[in-house]
C-alpha cells in the first residue's frame, strides 16, 4: 500500500510577547544606565595604569591645553548650597533667579567679577570662548571656590569628599597652571584630591608588573 502523505503545514509563530519583552528590557537599560557627565571642552590627560574609576557624582577641575581652568559641581545635592555660600562671601550680589539660572549651569569657567553679566546676557558664550577661572599666583580664585566647597561639606565625612576632587589636566598644560589648583587645595587643608588619567596596562617586565600589589582584606 502507498504511504499516506501527511501534508506540511507551515508553523506561525507569534513574535508579540517576545517583541513586547525586548522592548521592556530596552527601557530598562535606557532608564537605568549611568550617564556620562559631559565634559567641559575635550582634553587629553596623561595615560598611567590606574584602572580606578572616579565617582558618579564628582567635583572635576579641568585644566586645559592653553591653561584655562573650569570648575564642574557634580554633586546636584549640594550644587545650590556651594553657589550659594560664593555669592555670600565674595558678594556677587546675585538675586535668588540668577542664583537658580546658575544652578543650571554645567560648569563654571569665568571670573567671579563676570558671573553676574554672563547669566543676564541674551546669548550664551561657548565654552572654548569663556576666559576660565582665574588661578594665577596674584588672582587665584580656585582658592575661594574650594573653601565654598569645604563649607556646604562641612559636617560630612571628609574621607568621601576627598574622594571626589578630580583634576583633569591635559598632558600638555604646563606645571605652574597645577601647581596653583594644589595651592587652592592646601589653603583649605585639603591634601588629597584623584588625578584622572587614561588607563593602561602595565608594561610588561615593569617592576609594577613583576611586583604587583597585594589585596588587602
Amino acid at each position: 500500500m502507498p504511504k499516506v502523505k501527511i501534508p506540511r503545514k507551515s508553523t506561525n509563530i507569534d513574535m508579540t510577547a517576545m517583541c513586547d519583552v525586548a522592548f521592556l528590557l530596552l527601557s530598562f537599560f535606557i532608564l537605568a544606565t549611568k550617564q556620562k557627565p559631559p565634559e567641559v571642552l575635550t582634553v587629553t590627560p596623561p595615560a598611567s595604569v590606574s584602572s580606578k574609576a572616579a565617582p558618579d557624582k564628582s567635583i572635576l577641575i579641568t585644566l586645559t591645553q592653553d591653561g584655562k581652568t573650569f570648575l564642574m559641581l557634580g554633586d546636584e545635592t549640594k550644587k545650590a548650597a556651594i553657589l550659594s555660600n560664593i555669592n555670600t562671601t565674595k558678594g556677587l550680589n546675585l538675586t535668588q533667579a540668577e542664583l537658580n539660572k546658575w544652578v543650571k549651569s554645567p560648569f563654571v569657567g569665568q571670573p567671579l567679577n563676570q558671573i553676574k553679566s554672563a547669566l543676564n546676557a541674551s546669548v550664551e558664550m561657548p565654552p572654548n570662548k569663556l576666559p576660565g577661572i582665574p588661578t594665577d599666583s596674584t588672582n587665584n580664585e580656585m582658592i575661594d571656590w574650594i573653601r565654598s566647597v569645604t563649607s556646604a561639606y562641612a559636617g560630612t565625612d571628609q574621607r568621601k569628599l576627598q574622594e571626589m576632587l578630580l583634576v583633569k589636566g591635559d598632558q600638555s598644560t604646563l606645571y605652574p597652571v597645577f601647581k596653583n589648583i594644589k595651592q587652592a587645595f592646601k589653603k583649605n587643608e585639603i591634601y588629597k584630591f584623584r588625578i584622572v588619567t587614561n588607563g593602561e596596562s602595565v608594561p610588561t617586565g615593569s617592576e609594577l608588573y613583576l611586583n604587583p600589589p597585594k589585596a588587602i582584606n
